[in-house]
């Protein structure tokens, strides 16, 4: 009895076990479809369900925390939240790129509009409140967003520099980013631009790309003004105005149908011309010239001025002026001169006025009476300054009667140069000098051809030289050596001990100058090399030679033109501390650059040297001079 009733309880655990064991079977196998089915429905098939008897283990990495939590809400709306498990992983973040940061700078006058992003701790408000500290500042429209990133590198010098930019120019505007900065604006003139172009390469920062677009006016030319020389087959432009780039191209074209131009001139383009036929007209007139073999042609508003060789024949030129008359067109009214040959001896009345690159102008030869000389000299002094007139003139009642006019027109075109000379007579008229103008010719013409009109026969002879152009900003030839030596007085120039290899550490310093000296190729200087007074004398002067050497180079390695530079060794011979302490010997051992000449001088002295030998003659007579050149 015993033996069936523990054998019936046996039998009921395990028939009980069984039927655990098939339910919870059951109910993994229930649970894992549905959860499954809801990851498929819910677009998360790379979940992965397992289910442990009561408990569904959910695994694998979602994209994100929000998914995660999606995920786990969903599984507990089918299951009992309590049976999950949440083995699922959260894919690391990737970092959120930082937004382009951005400013428009807009000026018109004294207000300004800023737009764009700007970073967060570069401070929105000290930002505007430096834009509304410029002077004339009255109205800023801020318009700027920020985002909280750091601040870019560059970012700081960019902003500094368009800040300057924007103050200088009232018609703007400023594009910055943090590596690039755009400027559009609006200048006065053709001379205004190039001046703003040079300031603003300039000032910005090495790390800022600068773009520029800077636009002038077109100018308003008055007189309307063209000057054209033919000699032979070779012409040549004093002066040239165009009212269009279709009128200057035709103008181009039509000059070097006629002669050899030595290399493409510019015509400006501007306002003001006399007539839409201004191209007809100087196409007819330049033909005209050709056939009379050559001589100078003047354009002066709708008047113009044509003067023949002297070696044309009379037969040749009444047929071409004839010609000339007949096909311009009506606005334009013709001015014909055959000159006579002009024989220049001691006899012939000239007035000579020589500028010099110091600034004193010189007048000597003939005018009228002392009425006339007083005009002349006050007219001089209200030009070239008080105290820069030297006049050495002699009276003659004999001059024609337009002498004054031809004499002050000549004082006023002189002063367009930086120096140079003017040689007036009574038929002819002659300028050279040197400007740092590029329209140097153009303004000088279109000057003698309004006041001389009918009798304006002259020759132009002006060399622009860029040293003297003060749009460019090009250093001085003592701020060259100024700049240079306040480099090396930071940074000094370091050697190898008892060797003149530039040490490494001195590549910056060499960089730099180098920049500076591409700058001054035309200004002579001297690189000096000095060492302390240890070791023999000998020595030291060969060690500072070969360092002087080296430097020079060094230079040459950085593409810089070297023709202008030259090395000397001074050994210990000129110390600027003492020898008996190291910091002493230390200060003595360095390269100095001293200047030989001045740069801008010399580009004028040409100029005066020829006008000082044109002027010689007129106040050395006739016997002073011939026994002079026998002496010589």
């Amino acid at each position: 009895m015993k033996l069936k009733t523990i054998a019936a309880f046996l039998m009921g655990i395990l028939m009980s076990i069984g039927g655990a064991y098939l339910a919870v079977g059951w109910i993994e196998s229930r649970s894992e479809d549905v959860v499954r089915a809801t990851l498929i429905d819910g677009g998360h098939e790379w979940a992965e369900v397992n289910v442990d008897g009561l408990q569904v283990l959910l695994n694998g990495t979602a994209p994100d925390e929000a998914t995660r939590f999606r995920i786990v809400s969903a599984v507990g709306r089918v299951v009992d939240p309590d049976r999950i498990v949440d083995d699922m992983g959260v894919r690391a973040s990737e970092q959120i790129t930082p937004p382009t940061f951005t400013v428009e700078m807009l000026r018109n006058g004294d207000g300004v509009s800023l737009i764009g992003l700007i970073p967060a701790e570069a401070g929105r408000d000290a930002f505007t409140r430096t834009i509304e500290g410029l002077p004339g500042m009255t109205s800023v429209t801020d318009m700027l967003e920020t985002a909280a990133f750091p601040t870019p590198r560059g970012w700081e010098a960019a902003i500094d520099f368009a800040t300057q930019a924007l103050d200088d120019l009232p018609r703007s505007k400023i594009s910055v980013s943090a590596n690039r900065v755009m400027v559009t604006a609006i200048s006065n003139s053709p001379e205004d631009k190039r001046r703003i172009e040079a300031d603003l390469a300039r000032k910005a920062p090495s790390s800022v790309q600068l773009v520029m677009n800077i636009t002038a006016p077109r100018p308003v030319i008055s007189p309307f003004t063209l000057r054209f020389q033919l000699d032979g087959d070779q012409a040549s432009f004093d002066a040239c105005s165009a009212d269009t780039r279709e009128s200057r191209n035709a103008i181009l074209t039509s000059a070097a149908s006629v002669g050899t131009l030595p290399e493409r001139p510019t015509c400006a383009i501007g306002l003001g011309v006399p007539s839409p036929n201004w191209a007809k007209a100087v196409d007819i007139a330049m033909k005209g010239l050709k056939e009379m073999g050559g001589g100078s042609l003047t354009f002066s508003d709708a008047d113009i001025s044509l003067v023949a060789l002297d070696s044309t024949s009379q037969a040749t030129f009444d047929r071409v002026v004839g010609d000339l008359d007949a096909t311009l067109p009506d606005v334009f009214s013709l001015h014909a001169v055959l000159p006579e040959k002009v024989v220049v001896d001691e006899t012939t009345p000239e007035f000579v006025a020589t500028h010099s690159p110091e600034g004193s102008l010189q007048l000597r030869g003939r005018l009228p009476n002392d009425g006339v000389e007083t005009i002349v000299n006050s007219f001089a002094r209200a030009q070239f300054g008080s105290n820069n007139v030297y006049l050495a003139t002699r009276d003659d009642p004999s001059l024609p009667a337009n002498w004054p006019v031809r004499v002050l027109a000549a004082l006023e075109a002189l002063a367009i140069l930086e120096s140079g000379a003017v040689v007036v007579q009574e038929d002819f008229l002659e300028i050279r000098g040197v400007s740092g103008k590029k329209n140097a010719s153009d303004l000088v013409s279109r000057l003698l051809a309004e006041k001389l009109q009918d009798a304006s026969n002259f020759e132009i002879s002006i060399r622009y030289d860029e040293l003297l152009d003060r749009t460019l900003d090009i250093p001085t030839p003592e701020e060259c050596v100024e700049r240079i030596n306040s480099i090396l007085a930071a940074g000094k120039i370091a050697f190898d001990p008892s060797s003149a290899d530039i040490s490494d550490s001195a590549s910056p310093t060499v960089d730099a100058i180098a920049e500076i000296a591409k700058q001054c190729d035309r200004v002579q200087m001297e690189i000096g090399g000095h060492t302390d007074s240890q070791g023999r004398e000998i020595m030291n002067e060969e060690l500072s030679q070969q360092r002087a050497d080296a430097v020079l180079i060094a230079l040459q390695s950085r593409r810089v033109r070297t023709g202008n530079f030259s090395a000397k060794g001074y050994g210990e011979a000129i110390p600027i501390a003492s020898n008996d302490t190291e910091a002493g010997r230390e200060a003595n051992r360095r390269i100095e650059f001293k200047l030989l000449t001045d740069a801008r001088a010399a580009a004028t002295d040409n100029a005066a040297d020829e006008a000082d030998e044109e002027t010689a003659a007129e106040d050395t007579p006739a016997e002073e001079t011939e026994a002079t050149s026998e002496q010589n």
